[in-house]
Order: C-alpha cells, then structure tokens, then sequence
C-alpha cells in the first residue's frame, strides 16, 4: 500500500485546533514552542497531553525541566504564537510574561487559559512524542481562541440552533 503524505496533512489540516504555547524555564531563562497538538487527557487525575516534534529543539530543554505551562493562545497573540514557530532568537522578546506559582513555568500574560503541569510520561510516536503532564495549577482569561485550519488563522463564530426551533 502506499501512502501520500500530502494527502494526509491536507486531510488533517481540515481539522480546527486551537494554538498553545508550551513554555518552561531552564536555568531561569524561558524557553518555549508553538503546539496545537494539544488535549484534556483525564479528570481523575487531571491530565493532559500534548505531541511535540522529535525534530524540536526546544521541546528536549522543557523536558529536562520537568515542569511546563501550557498556554491557549487567544486571538489576539498570533504573533507570539509566530515567533515560537521559529527555531533559535529570542522568542520570549517583546512577550510578557510570570512564573507559575506551583511548577514555575512561564505564563504568557493575555492567554486564553493557561495550564500548569509536571511532566509525567513520555511515550515514542513516530516523529514525535506523545507527552503526558499532570496538572498542577491552571488559570483562565479572558477574549476568543486563535484557530488554525487548512494552514492558516481563523476566528470563531458564533452558530448554533436555529433560533426558529428548525
């Protein structure tokens, strides 16, 4: 059988996420990328997961940190999810930001939502990692979720019912 791998990230770029930043301190210096792959794991323990590249060169450093902080991005910080994109500089210049209470990590100020984790499982996925944390701490904000779909930013609409009950 074979597989186009063109097909599939066309196929799965037609699935809406929303964008995080994960973030952590190494020697007191934040490091951080940009990560839409990115879920509620469980309640009972609070867990969630998320899925960075092996090819990242950030995600090694956060990992050696043992904490993170997960931050939803809103619709407003496009930018800042950009400059964590990218690979070597200084994403955090111009990014405001505090130290989470319980694990320490960056939080990004005017996220959506942040959540603060303790690193507790790393499985092998193929190209990438599948990341287990256990939730420490989480905090929310305030405004609309910055969308990613077909390879680009989208904005959320509101739909719902038909208010005529059809």
């Amino acid at each position: 059988m074979t597989f186009d791998t063109d097909v599939f990230k066309e196929a799965m770029g037609r699935f809406a996420t929303g964008v995080t930043v994960v973030t952590a301190l190494e020697d007191g210096v934040p490091v951080g990328f940009t990560c839409q792959s990115f879920v509620s794991l469980s309640l009972d323990p609070p867990l969630v997961a998320l899925a960075p590249a092996k090819s990242s060169t950030s995600w090694p450093r956060i990992a050696r940190a043992g904490t993170f902080c997960v931050n939803i991005l809103a619709d407003d910080q496009a930018g800042i999810c950009r400059s964590m994109a990218v690979s070597g500089g200084d994403k955090f210049a111009g990014v405001a930001w505090h130290v989470a209470a319980r694990g320490g990590a960056p939080v990004i100020e005017g996220s959506l939502a942040w959540v603060d984790c303790r690193l507790e499982l790393i499985h092998d996925a193929g190209d990438h990692e599948l990341v287990i944390g256990r939730v420490l701490d989480l905090g929310l904000g305030s405004g609309e979720p910055l969308l990613f779909y077909k390879s680009s930013f989208g904005a959320l609409t509101a739909s719902g019912p038909d208010r005529d009950g059809e």
